[in-house]
């Protein structure tokens, strides 16, 4: 991880924790500098990374200031940020996974484009269904490099993929490119999200980043329309 990564990282519980409250002020830079040892225009990036979350407002001459979120929606974007996944997103609820499809194979050419690898490679082809106290929520279409994310078995994919590369792999994962559209589910995808005829899926589809740039997942998930809510911040 980054310097300036860290630091926006540590700022962002303090916020979570409640030190610092809505409409308050950050420390200055120089202040923030001192207490991480780091330059000023690292803790410029920290703050510009914030800023660009929704988390902090910057006011002209005065400094950066917390912006006025309810509590929920500062969890939700600080989430949102981390790139949690499902566990984490439901982590209230007890979370269990079923397995439907799991294989080593060569990514079409499209897949190995979304991926920068070559179709000769060999991707993990993965499809789960993940459940939030026992009620189907998202059926997810997964493929990840084995080149990058190697040691993926049958008990990693019954919990959280995620928590696997940031704590066994020691990866850190950063972004993710994301479309999200409306869409008729499949017959099986009725069967396995226990759905009505009538019922639209929202399609996320997602290539998601490590900290150093690399794409280490491209995913399609089919989320229950009336289990999901997307939420987006827009910052000028």
């Amino acid at each position: 991880m980054l310097k300036y990564q860290g630091i926006a990282d540590a700022l962002r519980r303090e916020i979570e924790c409640g030190l610092y409250l809505p409409g308050e002020q950050i420390p200055l830079e120089e202040t923030l500098g001192r207490q991480f040892r780091v330059c000023r225009g690292t803790v410029k990036r920290a703050m510009d990374l914030l800023v660009a979350q929704g988390l902090l407002a910057r006011r002209r001459g005065a400094g950066a200031f917390v912006k006025a979120l309810p509590g929920a929606d500062v969890k939700e974007l600080s989430m949102a940020h981390q790139l949690s996944g499902f566990a984490k997103t439901y982590r209230k609820d007890k979370v269990t996974t079923r397995c439907i499809r799991f294989s080593v194979l060569h990514p079409s050419e499209a897949v190995a484009a979304k991926l920068h690898m070559s179709s000769l490679e060999f991707v993990y082809d993965i499809v789960r269904v993940r459940y939030a106290n026992a009620v189907p929520s998202v059926i997810e279409y997964t493929k990840m490099p084995v080149r990058l994310i190697p040691g993926i078995e049958q008990e990693v994919l019954l919990h959280s993929i995620y928590d696997y590369i940031e704590y066994v792999l020691q990866l850190h994962i950063q972004s993710a490119h994301r479309t999200v559209r409306s869409r008729m589910p499949t017959k099986l995808e009725k069967v396995y999200l226990e759905i009505a005829e009538t019922l639209p899926v929202l399609e996320v589809e997602q290539v998601a980043f490590l900290d150093d740039g690399r794409p280490f997942e491209y995913s399609i998930s089919h989320h229950r329309a009336d289990k999901s809510v997307f939420r987006a911040v827009s910052v000028r």
